[in-house]
C-alpha cells in the first residue's frame, strides 16, 4: 500500500513554481505526509481543505496538517510561497487545518520577513545556517500560533453536520482509495445514503463525492507515473482499479491523456 506522499527534509517553493510543474500537482485532492504551510501574496483563488471549500485572497495564511486531503487553484496572477516542514520537523504547529486572513499590516511584514530569512539561511553556506533555519522554522510556529489565537472565533468555529461528515469522508477516502471501493461502500461505512454523502459534499466544496474519489485515485497515479518507474498495469492495479482498460480509460478522462503518453510527456 502506498503511503501518502513523502518528503523528508523541510522546502520553500514559490506558488508560481510549485504549479509549473504540473497544475494537476496542486488542484488534484492529495494529502501530504508532512505538514505544509501556505502564504499568499497576491491574487485569488479557491481551496478545499478536509471538503470544505473557501475563497482565498492576499495575505491569507493556511495551515494544513499532515494526512489532511486538499487542493487549491493557482491561477497566473497567484503569487506566495508554500513551507513544506518535512516529516522529522520538531516546530510546534496546530493540530487543525487553519485559514487565516492576516488583515493587520504588521502581521504581514512578520511573516514576510520570516519567509524571507528562512530563505536566505537555507540558501547560505556560512556557518549554523541549518540550525538557523530551524529556529526560524520555529518563529513561523510561533507567528501561526498568535494568529490563530487572535482568529479564534471566526477560525474556530465548529463545523456544521455537513462538513463534519465531509471531513470523516475525506479521512475514511484517504485510507481506503486504493482498495476500489465505491462512494455506496464508503457512505455505508459512514452510516449515510450516497446521496445524502454526494448531497454534503456538493454543499461543502461544490463537488460530489464520486468526483472527489476519482480525484484523489487519479492523483495518485499522475505522481506514480512521474515520481517512480512501476508499471502502468500494476499502478492502476494498486489503486483498486479492476482492469488495464479500466484504469486507461477513468485516467483519460480526466486527463485528456493516456497513462503511458502522460509518463512519456515527462
Amino acid at each position: 500500500m502506498n503511503a501518502p506522499i513523502e518528503a523528508s527534509q523541510m522546502r520553500l517553493v514559490a506558488l508560481p513554481r510549485l504549479a509549473a510543474a504540473g497544475r494537476w500537482r496542486v488542484e488534484a485532492m492529495r494529502t501530504l505526509s508532512e505538514p505544509c504551510f501556505l502564504w499568499f501574496t497576491k491574487g485569488q483563488g479557491r481551496i478545499t481543505v478536509a471538503g470544505v471549500t473557501r475563497g482565498y485572497t492576499a495575505h491569507n495564511a493556511i495551515y494544513i496538517p499532515p494526512g489532511v486531503m486538499h487542493g487549491f487553484e493557482v491561477g497566473p496572477q497567484v503569487f506566495g510561497t508554500a513551507v513544506f516542514f518535512g516529516r522529522d520537523n520538531t516546530v510546534t504547529l496546530p493540530d487543525q487545518p487553519q485559514h487565516l486572513r492576516i488583515r493587520e499590516v504588521h502581521a504581514q511584514q512578520e511573516v514576510n520577513v520570516i519567509l524571507d530569512m528562512i530563505y536566505r539561511e537555507m540558501d547560505s553556506t556560512t556557518p549554523a545556517h541549518e540550525r538557523a533555519t530551524r529556529h526560524y522554522l520555529g518563529l513561523l510556529g510561533v507567528w501561526l500560533e498568535r494568529q490563530v489565537v487572535r482568529a479564534a472565533p471566526e477560525t474556530l468555529a465548529p463545523p456544521d453536520a455537513a462538513r463534519r461528515l465531509v471531513a470523516r469522508f475525506t479521512q475514511l477516502m484517504e485510507r481506503e482509495f486504493r482498495k476500489g471501493l465505491g462512494v455506496g461502500e464508503m457512505a455505508a461505512k459512514l452510516g449515510v445514503t450516497p446521496t445524502h454523502l454526494t448531497r454534503c459534499c456538493r454543499e461543502t466544496c461544490g463537488r460530489s463525492a464520486i468526483d472527489l474519489l476519482q480525484d484523489r485515485r487519479i492523483f495518485e497515479a499522475l505522481r506514480l507515473l512521474s515520481e517512480t518507474k512501476t508499471p502502468v498495469g500494476r499502478i492502476g492495479e494498486s489503486l483498486g482499479f479492476n482492469s488495464p482498460a479500466y484504469f486507461t480509460r477513468a485516467f483519460q478522462n480526466m486527463t485528456g491523456v493516456s497513462p503511458t503518453a502522460f509518463r512519456r510527456s515527462l
